[in-house]
């Protein structure tokens, strides 16, 4: 069996059918590239320039209202637009195109320009968890998917440091998502339960990948985590879409986000960046029993607050690649806990 602590091997992720090269002993090497520039961390309360504050004019015009918790609007500048009911996919084998259209929304988690989600009060939280449920059924009424996500920080994407997530809704099922909807099902129709309620019972028999858990949730890196400090967040019991959790499953997810927000920021002493999303099943209106939902956070730090890792080389060209292993960055977010 080989030593998973310490020699290269591979990782399977039955969730997108793809393997992941895991390289431990590379940590050792020396560091001579790009180092970051940190952000300021004095924010202020209200920035007037900020185009997401309240009572600001954003760049298209419009007046923000005097929001007092979340608020959430259209994109200024969406990337999918109403669907055309007159676009037609074109057949050609080898330059095929579709049509997509869909919704892009701008969701403010506080009036505060500088508290993140790991610095609100649990209050504060369970209101954004309200939203994003509250987004996916209207949405989802009239959309195929409901794609919530946040991109936290300069250095994953952010144009704006107003904490803020967004949607994008389309008429289509995104490619991750085909995958991640056929690669469910296989399994569930192999073994009569979802693949991630599955996995969350095992993690938590083994605690090797745990990070943090309660009632509702628990947090894990995944055993075939790419990204160094990934975070893969399951419910404990079968949910398929976010709307369909009770208010104690709410107050849960609260709670663990704000653990592990916290064990982030800890991690290197600063406010850590990250792109993060949400996957529930379908919003087609109908039974998707082999779904899970489940929520993706992707950070790009490695070594310190100025050390990330790029997505370069063999990883562009060949198959995804990481140093540490999942165990070990697990460890090092539970100890950031008991701080």
């Amino acid at each position: 069996m080989v030593d998973l602590t310490d020699n290269p091997h591979r990782r399977y992720n039955p969730l997108i059918d793809e393997w992941v090269l895991v390289s431990p002993h590379r940590t050792k090497r020396p560091w001579l590239g790009q180092i970051e520039t940190l952000p300021p961390e004095n924010r202020p309360q209200y920035d007037p320039k900020c185009y997401l504050c309240p009572g600001n004019v954003r760049a298209n015009g419009e007046i923000n209202p005097g929001y007092t918790d979340t608020f959430v609007f259209i994109n200024d500048f969406a990337a999918l637009l109403a669907p055309d009911p007159d676009a037609k996919a074109t057949q050609d084998s080898l330059l095929m195109t579709e049509p997509a259209g869909g919704e892009c929304r701008v969701l403010c988690f506080s009036p505060r320009h500088d508290l993140t989600l790991a610095d609100m009060d649990l209050p504060d939280i369970r209101k954004v968890v309200d939203m994003w449920a509250d987004q996916v059924t209207e949405i989802g009424a009239r959309l195929k998917w409901v794609q919530i996500f946040e991109n936290k920080g300069a250095s994953m994407g952010a144009s704006n440091p107003h904490p803020h997530g967004q949607i994008w809704a389309c008429d289509y099922l995104p490619t991750l998502v085909e995958k991640e909807d056929r690669n469910q099902k296989v399994y569930f129709e192999k073994h009569g339960s979802p693949l991630l309620v599955d996995l969350a019972k095992l993690e938590l028999e083994r605690q090797e990948r745990v990070v943090a858990f309660n009632e509702h949730w628990v947090l894990v890196v995944p055993f075939w985590a790419v990204w160094p400090f990934e975070y893969l967040l399951l419910p404990r019991r079968a949910v398929q879409r976010m709307p369909d959790l009770t208010d104690a499953e709410r107050d849960a997810l609260a709670d663990i986000l704000k653990s592990g927000l916290t064990a982030y920021d800890r991690l290197f002493q600063t406010s850590f960046p990250y792109s993060m999303g949400w996957h529930g099943a379908p919003t087609d209106g109908a039974d998707h029993p082999h779904w899970q939902l489940h929520a993706h956070y992707y950070p790009p730090l490695l070594r310190s607050a100025t050390v990330r890792k790029f997505m370069v080389g063999f990883e562009l060209l060949a198959e995804a690649q990481r140093d540490l292993t999942a165990e070990g960055s697990a460890a090092r977010l539970r100890d950031c806990l008991t701080r």
